[in-house]
């Protein structure tokens, strides 16, 4: 048999009908069942595409014209070329459609569970504005500071943070405040082509139901030039301000924050709560972004944990505890692991905090400290694990499987390293009961999911 070769080439003008989307919110139209993935276009809509790249068993086009619109095609709140929020032009109905999906296709092609039960995906009431911390990198413009996020695959600014609909507006204010102030100072952002200047990201946080503020400036430099005017300025404007937080970060590297951190004015910590429970949050906390949909998401982790006085919980990726306490509420004893020391201090500052003390917190990786515990014979009724994008290590797939526990909850960023994870808990006797998806991150195409997992009886 002849090499098979695509049916387009590269710059080639076709006409194209969509009729899926990719999980990433890509409309896809087909030339001779070979499938070209095109931004921007939406399932029945048609158009012509110019080919931009073609692969074997795929390509890419770009949409230049539409000939015919989709109903739940909507004009974007947000016309700037990030690409952070790449879902915006499509209906919030259509978006929640298309999560749905991304997570019933990854159980039945990759964990191969057709039949297990995914519920509706629980959207917002409204879905902007939502994010409660941002990251800024800082950059110059005919001699004047810029704020704005990169635009897609390049180191280019977009400025995009007077207006960006997914942040919490007062970040947006923030941001903007410290920018036109170290304006006038005369203070230089970062140039990372030579090495040169000073402030690099602009970092804000905000408790959701506190409105406390942290700022953190990120600089090259050990000294920030004009601190305390910088300071006197931005907690004048802004009252709730309760922590400025200086962050070094020398290094010729991509990595946002740097080694050196301290506190400039106002406290280490701010504070929100989640529920009745409340978190002191650094600047260097992992917190969940999306305050409202994070209550929803542990609701419902508690729910099918099923837990009552008499279980021994563990909380594996337990970060600052916001899972953990909530599970401490209701179990004999909780026991948490996290790799990130800082994380640990801060988890046992929130069981403080909360008035919490049958939760303990260590100090390690969760696939060597897991049967580390087991050996000394503890045996937890519940796992809950919420683990980065990559999913679980295979290690603690195995712990925790060697742990036989009842229940397993498994909470989710990640569908796919999600159902890769359930075919080796299913394999390990263990049965995938049902799964909710959360909209955690409206106008992109992230979503959340929770597992529940029980042991199959012997």
């Amino acid at each position: 048999m002849g090499k098979q070769t695509a049916p387009v080439k590269k710059n080639e003008t076709i006409n194209l009908t969509f009729e899926d989307l990719t999980h990433e919110g890509n409309g896809v139209g087909k030339i001779n069942g070979y499938p070209l993935f095109v931004p921007n276009a939406l399932p029945g809509e048609e158009g012509s595409v110019k080919v931009v790249k073609v692969n074997k068993n795929f390509g890419f086009g770009k949409l230049l014209e539409l000939t015919k619109h989709s109903p739940e095609r909507i004009d974007p709140v947000c016309h700037t070329q990030c690409n952070g929020c790449g879902l915006q032009h499509m209906s919030y109905k259509l978006q929640l459609e298309m999560k749905q999906n991304q997570v019933k296709n990854a159980m039945k092609k990759i964990a191969h569970l057709e039949d297990v039960p995914v519920h509706p995906i629980i959207g917002m009431d409204n879905p902007l504005h939502y994010r409660n911390k941002v990251q800024i990198p800082v950059g110059e413009k005919n001699g004047r500071l810029i704020t704005g996020f990169y635009q897609k695959r390049s180191h280019r600014i977009i400025e995009n943070t007077e207006t960006c609909t997914t942040h919490n507006e007062v970040i947006n204010d923030v941001v903007k405040k410290v920018r036109d102030i170290a304006n006038r100072l005369g203070i230089r952002a970062y140039n990372e082509e030579v090495h040169k200047g000073v402030l690099r990201h602009i970092m804000v946080r905000t408790g959701e139901e506190t409105k406390d503020i942290m700022v953190v400036l990120v600089t090259r430099t050990e000294k920030l030039p004009h601190q305390e005017e910088l300071v006197q300025e931005l907690t004048k404007a802004f009252p709730h301000i309760k922590s400025v937080v200086h962050n070094i970060n020398a290094k010729r590297t991509n990595v946002i924050m740097g080694d050196k951190t301290k506190v400039i004015w106002g406290d280490e910590y701010i504070h929100d709560k989640i529920g009745d429970t409340t978190f002191a949050i650094s600047a260097k906390s992992f917190y969940q972004v999306n305050p409202t949909q994070t209550k929803t998401l542990y609701d419902k982790a508690l729910e099918y944990a099923e837990i009552d006085s008499k279980d021994t919980v563990i909380d594996a990726y337990c970060g600052i505890g916001t899972i953990s306490l909530f599970l401490a509420q209701k179990a004999k004893k909780v026991y948490g692991v996290e790799v990130v020391p800082e994380a640990i201090s801060d988890a046992k500052k929130n069981a403080k905090l909360n008035g919490i003390t049958n939760a303990e917190f260590f100090v390690g990786q969760a696939e060597k400290v897991m049967p580390w515990w087991k050996a000394q014979g503890l045996d937890p009724d519940v796992i809950v694990v919420d683990p980065p994008r990559k999913g679980c290590d295979e290690e603690l797939l195995k712990a925790m499987i060697d742990m036989q526990p009842k229940r397993i909850v498994y909470v989710s960023c990640n569908p796919s390293t999600l159902a890769r994870d359930l075919r080796i808990l299913e394999d390990g006797g263990f049965s995938t009961q049902e799964l909710q998806p959360v909209d955690m991150f409206p106008q992109t195409g992230h979503v959340e999911c929770v597992a529940l997992i029980k042991r199959v009886k012997d």
